[in-house]
């Protein structure tokens, strides 16, 4: 039980960054389509409709999708769910009318959404690289300090 508590709060914490992270890139994007169209507002309804789409995705992304995003490579899969995933934003932010409906800022919508999800994968990809050099070393250390009091 405590195992599936634990496994149950990870993936919790995982969703929650997740997130943060595309919340923030999407309403960087949004506030950049704001500003080409003369506006320095955004609406609140539309920040909320951001953020609820994030924690749907990341659920979906989490549970459904095998949180490909985390995955140790770009493969097929991965390449699909990356696409489907982006197309799922563009298809709500068309529903909401983020960008007014334009099908050129849709279309920039959908390549910057493909650009933040290689972005996370690269930005797991060196965390995990580095998670593994950090725990080697340490393992390396226990392992010298193990020998030192052998002797």
């Amino acid at each position: 039980m405590k195992k599936k508590f634990r496994k149950y709060l990870l993936a919790e914490v995982g969703i929650e960054f997740k997130a943060c992270m595309y919340f923030f890139a999407i309403l960087f994007f949004h506030c950049m389509y704001q500003i080409t169209q003369g506006s320095f507002q955004v609406d609140m309804l539309t920040m909320l409709e951001m953020i609820l789409m994030t924690y749907v995705m990341g659920y979906v992304q989490v549970y459904l999708l095998r949180n490909f995003e985390e995955s140790d490579k770009i493969g097929v899969f991965e390449l699909l769910a990356s696409i489907g995933c982006a197309l799922a934003y563009v298809a709500v932010s068309y529903l909401f009318s983020w960008f007014d409906r334009k099908w050129l800022p849709e279309l920039l919508y959908f390549l910057y959404m493909m650009a933040c999800f290689v972005s996370i994968f690269c930005i797991y990809y060196v965390r995990r690289n580095w998670d593994t050099a950090e725990l080697n070393q340490e393992l390396e250390d226990f392992k010298k300090a193990k020998d030192g009091r052998k002797q």
